[in-house]
């Protein structure tokens, strides 16, 4: 359940790169949509837009490509909603979760990334990944200003996502 794919998810950001690996034992389904979004370029241009010092950073929501729909960010998603696939993996630092609303049958294209261990979150929310390079950038992130929504008051952008072979 724990083994990771053999391809790696590559995020480059405006902030530097993070590099994801995925379980698709775990969570097929999240792996699998997760995958074909990120081939048909639906992540490029998106905007980081949660993000929470000691906890996690947020990103996925197509809204944020458009700066005037800022009020909104955070609510949207892909049309296609995946159900839960809840697994024993704990969410601890690195980790890749499933955004959703509090229907465990939400998750689309929001996907979180943990800056420490956040155990509370275990068997509540998909795990199906987890960062195997950059977490010192996910951690910068998260120190970020943020407004009372958590939305940084500076861009995070996500200027190209793409899969690699694993190194």
């Amino acid at each position: 359940m724990d083994k990771l794919d053999n391809e790696m998810v590559v995020i480059e950001t405006n902030r530097g790169k993070i590099a994801l690996g995925l379980f698709p034992a775990a969570a097929p389904k999240h792996v699998a949509q997760f995958k074909e979004l990120i081939k048909n370029g639906f992540y490029d241009g998106i905007r980081f837009h949660r993000i929470i010092s000691g906890f996690m950073i947020q990103a996925g929501d197509p809204l944020t490509k458009d700066a005037s729909k800022k009020g909104y960010w955070g609510t949207g998603g892909y049309e296609k909603t995946i159900p839960g696939e809840f697994n024993k993996l704990p969410f601890k630092k690195g980790r890749v979760g499933a955004a959703r609303t509090n229907d465990p049958d939400s998750a689309s294209s929001q996907f979180f990334i943990c800056v420490d261990n956040a155990n509370f979150l275990d068997g509540k929310y998909t795990v199906f990944g987890e960062v195997v390079e950059g977490q010192k950038i996910a951690d910068e992130i998260s120190k970020l200003l943020r407004n009372d929504r958590d939305v940084p008051d500076s861009d995070v952008i996500i200027e190209k996502m793409y899969l690699a072979p694993k190194s």
